[in-house]
């Protein structure tokens, strides 16, 4: 499988079989996963991977609890329901026989900073962190994971809905490395044979613009 074959190849996949992710093949997603571009090459993410069944169940527990909270402040009844409908979504790690909870830290711009201490106005400080470099860095390397995975004949589902309960699975997980903070999760397994195909894409003409 080439690169461009392992693109089209890629989809979210939420079911798994009962079958042992060697730890030899997550290094190697991981290796691939640190060759991403990075911003300044600052290399801002960091992988904790959690192979534990029962880690893994309480850390879907928690989501779980979260998200029935957040519904809470639904002052209706149809936009709970429309909230907890996607609980499944934020859950479907607990069936995967690893979880790689992908933590990042925070981009350092140099000329923030010096513009900041030559006072600069709000609005060009703004406009300078605007892009989100620090998440689009672990946007990279989570990308370049998913491919590795696909390639290799794994199936991955890449969340962020979870980190609702980010301080909860922190302090779960236990992981301490100062400036890092969880950014996502990807759930990792072999696929069942029979998952849900990849939903269609926006055509070119509606998201490319050539400008000649």
């Amino acid at each position: 499988m080439n690169t461009i074959e392992a693109i089209y190849a890629r989809k979210s996949v939420r079911k798994f079989k009962d079958e042992v992710v060697p730890k030899e093949d997550i290094l190697k997603m991981l290796e691939a996963a640190t060759q991403a571009p990075s911003p300044k090459h600052q290399q801002n993410w960091n992988f904790v991977v959690v192979t534990n069944r029962e880690l893994i169940n309480k850390m879907a527990d928690i989501v779980t609890a979260s998200h029935e909270r957040l519904g809470e402040i639904a002052k209706t009844e149809k936009d709970r329901k429309i909230h907890m409908s996607v609980i499944k979504y934020y859950t479907c790690f607990r069936n995967a026989q690893a979880v790689v909870i992908v933590y990042g830290s925070e981009y350092k711009m140099i000329e923030y900073k010096i513009l900041k201490e030559n006072n600069a106005s709000k609005e060009v400080l703004d406009m300078l962190v605007s892009a989100q470099s620090a998440a689009q860095g672990i946007g990279a390397a989570v990308e370049n994971f998913l491919l590795a995975a696909t390639e290799m004949g794994y199936g991955t589902c890449y969340m962020t809905g979870p980190t609702h309960a980010k301080a909860e699975l922190e302090e779960l997980i236990g992981f301490e490395k100062p400036g890092f903070e969880l950014m996502s999760m990807i759930a990792l397994g072999v696929s069942e044979d029979e998952t849900p195909a990849k939903p269609p894409r926006k055509s070119l003409e509606d998201v490319v613009t050539f400008i000649d």
